[in-house]
């Protein structure tokens, strides 16, 4: 009898980036999930920057998060008439009673209290009607079920936030969440991964090459 035939391994190029800078970016305003922002001048000059510079991907869908600074970021592409779908999963964390408000020496001081204690273990710690990143990763491992799926898709474009990227590389990489700094960001910082059907693995690490025009 013959015996049923395993489905191919389905490779796939994800290529994550951070959207582009905001007004509240660039006056330092705590911004999370509950900021649903525009890109300001210099971010759509980043986004140009990174449509120039990707736009011969032959990407077969983008995945955003729910707010409107990251569909700006890649509107470009979705204008192109690549299929495009917004997750909640990849929306930025939450900072609670922080959202919104300007940096000052007591709120510096609240935010580097709280990464400490993430950085050393407890990342079930979050601000006041904000999210913690245990939280913030069991809604990415909801898109993560959607990016390993084989449908066809072997090169994705995902826009997300900055702190919400890091955790889900962390995710991504099968790393403790502890080891969310080791991955720096700018706006529209490019992380490209491979995936061969069981693991991730980063083969393009911080890249910001396509802002060197932007930021000289």
């Amino acid at each position: 009898m013959d015996q049923p035939t395993q489905p191919a391994v389905q490779n796939k190029t994800i290529y994550i980036i951070r959207h582009g800078e905001t007004d509240l970016n660039k006056k330092g305003i705590v911004q999370g999930r509950g900021m649903d922002t525009d890109l300001n001048e210099t971010g759509r000059t980043q986004a140009q920057a990174f449509y120039n510079a990707y736009k011969h991907i032959p990407f077969d869908r983008i995945y955003t998060s729910t707010l409107k600074r990251t569909h700006q970021t890649v509107q470009k592409f979705i204008d192109d008439g690549i299929p495009w779908v917004q997750y909640a999963g990849l929306d930025e964390l939450a900072w609670g009673v922080y959202e919104g408000m300007e940096s000052t020496q007591e709120n510096r001081a609240a935010f580097k209290d709280l990464l400490k204690s993430w950085q050393k273990g407890d990342t079930h710690l979050k601000f006041e009607n904000g999210e913690s990143p245990l939280e913030v990763r069991e809604r990415q491992l909801e898109v993560l079920e959607k990016l390993i799926e084989q449908n066809g898709d072997e090169n994705i474009l995902i826009c997300m936030h900055g702190r919400a990227m890091r955790l889900f590389l962390c995710v991504l990489m099968d790393l403790p969440l502890v080891e969310m700094e080791k991955f720096p960001h700018l706006n529209t910082t490019l992380y490209k991964l491979s995936y061969d059907g069981e693991k991730f693995e980063i083969i393009d690490f911080n890249n910001t090459d396509h802002l060197k025009y932007v930021l000289s």
